[in-house]
């Protein structure tokens, strides 16, 4: 027969939260993983409502106290609840009447974890699919390219024989035009040649990046550092990782000037370490975490969602390739980068894994 102070720690070592309420819906118990969900202990959280704790829609406050007349289980999926420290978190959670003692059973599983290794996992996926949609294209586009250059080439030369300069200059014409496209196709590519991996310091590569800023900028841009000293060296591509890094920081830079000028903007670049953290489908101890933010005008709403495919730009003069190439980069890194942006706010996240596979 297991003892009261035996089931408590059962209890406490179930990754499933457990809340249970009274009658009044006060909760009368947590188990560690509840403490841990809801960011509140069980010593100042016992005899409180569940709705100063954590609060959901009046509806779901009625459906509780109907379980508890009627003894009738139920589950409810994807709820969005409001925690008392006023973060929010999704969560899956099943309701069971304990009818003879007049309290209710709260089973509840965070969702936020498995919604966003689902997202990246579909963001994943939809960069390598562009990746091989460019690669396809580009291989259409350059074998055509190479024909007209080549035939533009002998025109040229026949034109040249016959001392007809006018038309000279239109074969001219169509070799520049020819090479620029087949550069436009090469940066689309991104970097041609694999990431070489060595062990680098973090802090290099974000500090080369920010010197760029300044300097093409003349200092007029503000520019916050905020390092954590501890992180140790990343196997990293250096030349590779403060291209991704500054083209980033030269988008934020060019966003703030068109919009608030840059006497206005600020940029912050502020490394970290993550601990347990997914990418993908691959779990990684420790992560360095590199966030890049502004106080520019923000991602417009219509393109947020397609920021990393090629040719996508929020500004007239953009050309739409620069966050394709840092995402190609991270990419090789076998990293993730991410984007929030609200107006006034937008911030990149690029995580590395701390060790070589």
């Amino acid at each position: 027969m297991l003892k009261d102070r035996q089931l408590r720690l059962l209890l406490d070592n179930l990754t499933s939260a457990v809340l249970v309420l009274d009658e009044n819906l006060s909760l009368c118990y947590l188990n560690s993983a509840a403490e841990d969900l809801v960011a509140a202990s069980s010593a100042r959280s016992i005899g409180l409502p569940l709705e100063e704790v954590v609060r959901e829609s009046r509806s779901a406050q009625q459906a509780l106290r109907s379980a508890l007349a009627t003894g009738e289980k139920y589950t409810v999926r994807r709820a969005l609840w409001l925690l008392h420290n006023l973060e929010e978190c999704t969560v899956d959670y099943s309701v069971t009447p304990l009818t003879d003692l007049g309290l209710l059973l709260l089973e509840v599983q965070s969702m936020d974890r498995l919604l966003r290794i689902a997202r990246e996992d579909a963001l994943i996926s939809a960069q390598e699919t562009t990746r091989n949609l460019v690669r396809g294209m580009a291989h259409e586009v350059k074998n055509p390219l190479g024909g007209i250059r080549g035939a533009a080439q002998l025109l040229q030369r026949e034109l040249v024989d016959l001392n007809d300069d006018g038309l000279g200059e239109y074969t001219q014409i169509i070799i520049e035009e020819a090479d620029r496209l087949r550069n436009l196709v090469d940066r689309m590519l991104g970097p041609r040649q694999p990431v070489k991996l060595l062990p680098v310091n973090v802090h290099s590569i974000t500090e080369r990046a920010a010197q760029l800023i300044e300097a093409e900028c003349d200092g007029a841009l503000i520019i916050k550092r905020d390092y954590d000293p501890s992180i140790p060296d990343i196997p990293a591509d250096s030349e590779q990782l403060i291209q991704a890094v500054l083209n980033i920081a030269r988008n934020a830079m060019q966003a703030i000037a068109e919009s608030i000028g840059l006497e206005a903007g600020s940029l912050t670049i502020r490394t970290r370490v993550q601990r347990q953290f997914t990418i993908g489908r691959r779990h990684c101890p420790l992560v360095c975490r590199i966030d890049i933010l502004d106080n520019g005008p923000g991602i417009p709403e219509e393109i947020r969602e397609r920021i990393f495919y090629p040719m996508i730009s929020g500004r007239a003069e953009g050309s739409g390739l620069g966050l394709s190439i840092s995402q190609h980069i991270i990419n090789q890194h076998r990293g993730l980068i991410k984007c929030e942006s609200e107006p006034g706010q937008t911030e990149f996240q690029i995580y590395l894994p701390l060790a070589s596979e």
